[in-house]
């Protein structure tokens, strides 16, 4: 299977076109260019031999016909407000490029090639909820309490799109043997060690939790500082706390984010009533991820009736640690040596839709490298080269597994290669 490379980077550059934001891309989940981008992949997907659809969800699927089992590549096309053009797009156009070359090589066997977008990886409304749906773990009370920025529901977004009422695409163990998912690396690592592919081990679990902090809304100019109730005072407090705690849990590959803060009224002349903070936290080790828990919990007892605020936590995420399956890691590191390139092994730090599809199937990564390491702006870029190079590997990778060339079934037994031939790559 040879990847057409100009094809892959006009589809690339064409999927840009949606949502463009200077050199990068605004396409949230069910926005209007994310649905404009969702049809125009069903259109690419049926030119390339597969039966597509949109699902329920907003899942685009395109089934390859003829076979009864088939490998499942994907990623997502949504992005982040203001957003790269390549992150969760380069997964998708690798399935599509890698199913073309397939139906060219006019090669059949019992294996095809799918093709999947999964809805909302981004977390508009609810962080992978189409690969979560796709697998059967998305119950209909999360779907009806999901909403974007606390207004629109997610239910109301997907009728306005028309997807509502649709059926669910769904993960057929006996038609789908593996899942394999392409990505840019969005970290510097590559680039700083030189590398061309990264193969990915593991992927960090991710959890957040809000805290929310209830007082009394009053006037600025005329309460008095020692009778306020002041919530937003409080939510600063709690933070500058919050910071030596979590610095001194987390390991030296963990990492916490205070992304997202919101007072309320949110006005200059109005003390806030009530005020709310969006901790992150990502770890590969549940211990440690506990540790870190523990700590935001404990802060948010010392804070709790202080200055009479109350303080409240919940948390609206929680990602378990995975860890990809060593097999097809070995094929894809196999390939990319084939042509000429030592990969790096290597964890994700970034959290991807194929940490829920590895509780149902065999999945692998592989990473390109991300120039200057950005990602999640519209500064995030990669190299021609490198794209068409991955794309290139991956469908090494995918030939060798279609072509059954293992030592048990294709999806199952091991593969004629090790994973590493360095302990320094592990």
């Amino acid at each position: 299977m040879r990847i057409d490379g100009d094809r892959l980077l006009a589809d690339l550059r064409e999927l840009a076109g949606f949502g463009r934001c200077g050199t990068g891309v605004h396409r949230p989940f069910l926005s209007q260019p994310d649905r404009e981008a969702r049809d125009w992949l069903v259109r690419k997907m049926c030119d390339a031999g597969l039966d597509a659809r949109i699902d329920g969800i907003g899942n685009v699927f395109g089934q390859s016909r003829g076979v009864a089992r088939a490998l499942l590549i994907g990623s997502h096309t949504d992005t982040v407000p203001r957003g790269g053009w390549l992150d969760g797009a380069l997964g998708v156009i690798y399935g599509l490029e890698i199913a073309r070359a397939r139906c060219e090589s006019g090669e059949a066997g019992p294996l095809g090639v799918d093709v999947i977008s999964f809805a909302d990886e981004e977390s508009a409304y609810l962080a992978m909820a189409g690969s979560r749906a796709f697998c059967g773990c998305l119950s209909d009370a999360e779907i009806e309490a999901a909403r974007h920025e606390g207004s629109r529901s997610l239910r109301e977004a997907l009728v306005e799109a028309g997807y509502a009422g649709r059926p669910l695409v769904r993960l057929a163990p006996d038609r789908h043997v593996a899942y394999l998912e392409a990505h840019i690396e969005q970290g510097p690592r590559l680039e700083a060690e030189g590398r061309r592919v990264g193969v990915v081990t593991g992927i960090v679990g991710i959890r957040r939790i809000r805290v929310t902090f209830s007082g009394r809304a009053d006037h600025a100019g005329t309460t008095p500082m020692h009778l306020r109730r002041d919530a937003g005072g409080a939510l600063v407090e709690f933070c500058h706390e919050l910071r030596p705690r979590l610095e001194e849990t987390r390991s030296p590959e963990g990492v916490w984010n205070l992304g997202q803060v919101a007072f309320d009224p949110g006005v200059g002349n109005v003390v806030p009533g009530s005020a709310e903070v969006l901790i992150e936290y990502r770890d590969q080790s549940v211990e440690r991820l506990d540790r870190m828990e523990a700590e935001i919990q404990a802060a948010v007892a010392a804070a709790d009736g202080r200055g009479g605020i109350k303080a409240e936590a919940t948390q609206p995420l929680g990602l378990t640690p995975t860890t990809l399956d060593r097999n097809l890691a070995g094929l894809i590191a196999a390939a990319a040596r084939g042509r000429g390139e030592e990969p790096l092994l290597m964890p994700s730090g970034a959290g991807h839709d194929a940490m829920v599809l590895s509780s149902r199937l065999p999945a692998a990564m592989l990473f390109v490298p991300s120039i200057g390491g950005r990602s999640h702006d519209v500064a995030e870029d990669s190299a021609e080269v490198d794209i068409v190079l991955g794309a290139q590997v991956m469908a090494d990778a995918v030939r060798v597994f279609l072509d059954g060339k293992l030592r048990g079934k294709p999806g199952g037994g091991e593969f004629c290669v090790p994973v590493a031939e360095s302990p320094a790559d592990s």
